[in-house]
């Protein structure tokens, strides 16, 4: 994905930005994990990196590195991370990939970027597998986390249609100015 993040990140690369990241990995080696996070220290040097997972991976913390355990759907708890790291101006889905993770996430994480900041879903190929609540066979399953997403874009046009139908906007309607989709992820 770094083409794109490139694209999309340069803009922050050498700012005081906040950055948190949904799952650090490691998963098969109990003590692994946590390359992306030290990736992202080093791509954002003056940025502070935060991250959430269900298993305690705090061993893995470092100076600008600090994570949160706990479920990424779990929006009390993804609620006081945000209340203790304050407002974000990147966050980065990598977490379970569960097609209904990755939307309710979303609903609760994406209200509380800054305003102008960039919300990231990794490994969207889960939207095409079973076992994570995807759908191969039924590509308009709204139940996808690509369906969810596709929606995204009339949202983005609601003042061609809004008064013609009555249609209220959401807060993401009036709040996401674009949405980007390249092969296995979703800006």
């Amino acid at each position: 994905f770094t083409q794109h993040y490139k694209t999309h990140f340069k803009k922050w690369k050498y700012t005081r930005i906040r950055m948190l990241e949904i799952g650090v990995g490691g998963y098969q080696k109990p003590q692994g994990g946590g390359q992306s996070l030290r990736m992202w220290k080093r791509y954002f040097p003056f940025g502070k990196i935060f991250s959430v997972d269900i298993y305690d991976k705090s061993f893995l913390e470092e100076p600008r590195v600090r994570i949160f355990k706990g479920s990424q759907i779990d929006r009390n708890f993804m609620e006081g991370v945000a209340k203790t790291i304050g407002r974000v101006d990147l966050i980065i889905d990598d977490g379970s990939h569960h097609n209904d993770h990755v939307a309710e996430t979303f609903k609760i994480m994406f209200p509380l970027l800054r305003e102008g900041g960039i919300y990231v879903v990794e490994d969207t190929q889960a939207s095409y597998w079973d076992d994570f609540g995807g759908d191969s066979k039924n590509l308009d399953n709204p139940k996808t986390t690509m369906n969810y997403f596709k929606k995204i874009p009339d949202g983005i046009n609601f003042r061609e249609y809004a008064k013609l139908n009555g249609y209220t906007p959401s807060y993401y309607d009036q709040n996401i100015t674009s949405v980007h989709f390249y092969h296995n992820l979703i800006i």
